[in-house]
């Protein structure tokens, strides 16, 4: 652990050079850590911009930078989001965006900041870290720092979970990435039911229409919101974050990255893949100019992704816990996982899984996934 050796200056970020300075400082952090991902800068740009992200929408932010001797040496940012209050406790607000140097002192004064903001607006209670959004990077690693985060996943020092719990912050809930080889078939007992379902006619799972790309997304996140309605810290996806990954998707996926199951010819499920970007981007250094968009082209449309990310998988509410329910959780997995498989993808990592999501849990590890890496929720009352 560093010792503070001068004065620590806590500013509130304002003006694009202050915001890049914010944005870079985790290149200065990790730059000995083979396992970190250095962000495209102009993304990270875009996520942090009142104008592009429409988290704003319903949250209001603050950001600090840490100043030792002129130098920035951490970060952080303070979340009030109304949406989550509506849902869940009203006097509960997010931080995130943490980094820092390994000085108690840095750690101390970023959250002191960050909590005077928060109590400013009547919260009594932070949790978090979330960067920005429970539906964007969540959670702290605190295990599985040996290999790169999948994309939108986060990485961390593992002096931060000992920083934290130092302060008084306390685990709230941890979610599990689970690492995926899609080689394998179903073993036999879930093709068997699967099968049998389908035998039925009632089940069609279909590959998502691009050309309808807005309408079908809609569809999408109208089964996550109601899918995922009941889970801990659900805050639902607004239209105007469901046009903003239609953008994205529009860029980065085929149709049939995101497959859609019916049953009884109503739309009941459906999982969404990712190619792993990380892996596309790890040696772009953040940047895209001078050739950076050449090789990431090529990277996404000119050959199969290496390996690819489920983010979001979900079954409406009414089949939970019923043997439907399990077959069209599945059977959306297991077309996705064909597809990627016929076109030389072969792992994939599912995240993220809440700790006591019993149910999922079982499905990923009896079709052979592997908890690989942990990130946790603290909370602290201030």
């Amino acid at each position: 652990m560093t010792p503070s050796r001068s004065r620590i200056e806590v500013r509130p970020v304002r003006g694009n050079r202050e915001r890049d300075a914010f944005i870079r400082l985790p290149f200065a952090l990790y730059r000995d850590d083979p396992n970190w991902v250095p962000p495209l800068l102009i993304e990270r740009r875009r996520h942090l911009s009142r104008r592009h992200n429409p988290y704003f929408e319903h949250a209001e932010t603050e950001m600090w930078l840490a100043w030792r001797d002129g130098r920035p040496v951490g970060r952080i940012s303070a979340q009030d989001c109304r949406l989550f209050r509506a849902r869940h406790d009203a006097s509960t607000g997010h931080f995130g965006m943490l980094e820092g140097e390994n000085d108690p002192a840095i750690f101390d004064a970023l959250f002191e900041a960050a909590a005077d903001w928060l109590r400013s607006r009547g919260l009594g209670r932070v949790i978090g870290p979330f960067s920005l959004s429970i539906n964007e990077e969540s959670g702290l690693l605190v295990a599985g720092f040996d290999s790169p985060p999948s994309v939108m996943m986060g990485h961390a020092r593992p002096y931060y979970a000992e920083q934290l719990e130092r302060m008084g912050f306390t685990p709230v809930k941890d979610l599990l990435a689970y690492d995926y080889d899609a080689r394998p078939e179903l073993p036999r007992a879930m093709r068997s039911m699967v099968e049998r379902v389908g035998r039925s006619g009632n089940i069609v799972i279909r590959p998502l229409d691009k050309a309808r790309l807005d309408e079908e997304l809609r569809l999408v996140m109208d089964i996550f919101n109601d899918a995922w309605s009941d889970n801990w810290g659900f805050v639902p996806m607004t239209q105007a974050e469901v046009t903003a990954m239609g953008r994205d998707l529009r860029f980065l996926v085929e149709g049939d990255y995101i497959q859609l199951a019916y049953f009884r010819d109503e739309p009941a499920a459906m999982a969404v893949s990712l190619p792993n970007l990380n892996a596309a981007i790890a040696d772009l250094g953040g940047r895209l100019l001078p050739f950076g968009w050449t090789k990431l082209l090529w990277r996404v449309k000119m050959r199969p992704p290496v390996s690819a990310r489920i983010p979001l998988m979900g079954v409406r509410r009414k089949h939970h816990g019923t043997i439907v329910g399990s077959a069209l959780a599945i059977a959306v997995i297991d077309a996705i996982r064909a597809y990627h498989t016929r076109r030389g993808t072969c792992r994939a990592e599912l995240s993220w899984i809440l700790e006591d999501n019993a149910g999922m849990r079982r499905i990923i590890e009896q079709i052979g996934g592997r908890a690989y890496k942990t990130y946790r929720i603290y909370g602290r009352d201030i």
